[in-house]
């Protein structure tokens, strides 16, 4: 009788650990967002760390992840301003927050109102964290990655070879 073993491929199981793709959800009136079911498991036992993003936005990102960046940026010299203001950015906004029983995370007031967040917010997948936005500003990134330029030539400095 042939036995057969059926393994995941590395890849599936990578891929089935990151943010991918982009959701519509609602900021209800205490400032609380439904994280996208596939997002949960990744953020059930840790939480996540928020902070203000670089476009108008708020970046969301696993524990493991948030602590690469912070030895990263807490590793800038500090007397170089540049530095100093990256580091006033990540870490004066960022914020630990738990998913409660029904998958949601609390938005701190101070980012909801600097990002203008309420109502409708749109979450996008960025492989190893993920962003949320406010629908208006999430049309202009949008309206930036349908301009005419083409895309390949607004990116071919940036190494996206498949090779090993």
């Amino acid at each position: 009788m042939e036995r057969r073993i059926f393994r995941r491929s590395y890849v599936k199981g990578k891929l089935e650990h990151m943010f991918l793709g982009r959701y519509h959800h609602t900021i209800d009136g205490k400032g609380r967002l439904t994280v996208p079911a596939r997002y949960r498991d990744l953020l059930a036992a840790e939480g996540a760390y928020l902070t203000q993003g670089f476009d108008n936005n708020v970046n969301v990102y696993p524990p493991n992840v948030f602590e690469r960046i912070f030895n990263r940026v807490n590793n800038l010299n500090m007397t170089d301003p540049s530095a100093r203001l990256l580091r006033r950015l990540m870490f004066s906004n960022a914020e630990l927050v738990v998913l409660d029983k029904t998958g949601r995370i609390l938005i701190p007031q101070f980012l909801r109102e600097e990002l203008k967040l309420e109502g409708e917010a749109v979450i996008v997948g960025m492989g190893d964290y993920f962003e949320i936005w406010s629908p208006e500003q999430w049309d202009g990134q949008t309206s930036m990655m349908e301009e005419n330029e083409p895309i390949a030539m607004r990116f071919m400095d940036l190494d996206l070879s498949t090779g090993e």
